[in-house]
């Protein structure tokens, strides 16, 4: 299933696409919910849809599918090796001394979810070097803590798009760690829906891409990733407990701008694309926020 959080006729609903992502089954719920009341919760959900009518998706506005946060958003850095090998030099003291052995992670603040169509709210006077990083993420289904890799599927609800919108200089400025630099309000595009495992034949042939004012700057499949997504299942539990409803950012591959010769950065009026195969597309305007 494609599960999406809808605004229509003065409220939110629970939203299941069909029809070759044209319509949208509109049923009372929330997606949190979902998330975390396990396969009945998702069977209940199943039968509601297979009931209810339909409406063109157009007519409808899709928020971001998860509003209800366990804690920050969990992150994967260079987890592609050609964006790692892209950024050697350019991280301005920060290249580590060997390549990485073991998943880098991370995290951001929830405050920075937005929805698939929202505004990211830009702000010149925060920092001169906003970049982009289209990326798949995962949503936790099932808690678990050591989960062993030949079970990492179990514990995923499903699939979604991000892009973690970044901003250099603040990343970079703050004794080497993230977080300031990842987690501005506002600024991190999250949907369209939740693709549920099932719908996904093969999670490392996924094609991820990302597009600045229609010009093609990220292009690459999630086979490429330094660890898959098992892995990073694997890794990030041992000894820490993934809850229902983590949200997991897997990585950005090459071509960001921060990389780029010369550099180029995101700007007020910029429109951002991010999409891959199978899980749909966000499309995001660089606005300055007031």
């Amino acid at each position: 299933m494609r599960l999406a959080r809808a605004f229509a006729d003065g409220q939110w609903w629970l939203g299941a696409i069909v029809a070759d992502d044209k319509e949208i089954a509109l049923i009372p719920g929330s997606l949190d919910d979902v998330v975390r009341g396990g396969p009945s919760a998702l069977d209940a959900v199943q039968t509601a849809v297979s009931r209810a009518s339909t409406v063109p998706l157009a007519d409808v506005r899709l928020g971001a599918p998860l509003r209800r946060f366990n804690r920050d958003i969990l992150c994967t850095g260079w987890n592609y090796w050609d964006h790692f090998e892209e950024s050697k030099g350019k991280r301005e003291g920060q290249d580590p001394p060997e390549v990485p052995q073991h998943p880098t992670f991370f995290t951001k603040g929830p405050d920075t979810v937005i929805g698939p169509a929202d505004d990211i709210a830009y702000d010149p006077r925060l920092s001169e070097k906003w970049d982009y990083e289209a990326e798949v993420a995962l949503v936790i289904g099932l808690d678990g803590r050591d989960i062993p890799e030949r079970d990492a599927w179990r514990h995923v609800f499903g699939f979604c798009l991000a892009n973690d919108v970044s901003q250099r200089d603040l990343q970079r400025a703050h004794g080497g760690q993230w977080l300031k630099g990842k987690s501005i309000d506002a600024t991190m595009p999250l949907g369209p829906w939740i693709t549920t495992v099932d719908e996904v034949d093969d999670p490392q042939a996924l094609r991820i891409q990302c597009e600045v004012n229609g010009e093609l700057r990220q292009d690459a499949s999630t086979g490429q990733m330094a660890f898959r997504f098992e892995r990073l299942i694997a890794e990030l539990s041992r000894g820490m407990t993934l809850r229902a409803g983590d949200v997991l950012l897997t990585g950005t591959p090459s071509g960001i701008g921060n990389a780029r010769d010369p550099q180029v950065f995101l700007a007020d009026g910029d429109v951002i694309v991010t999409r891959a195969s199978g899980l749909g597309t966000l499309r995001n305007r660089v606005v300055t926020r007031a």
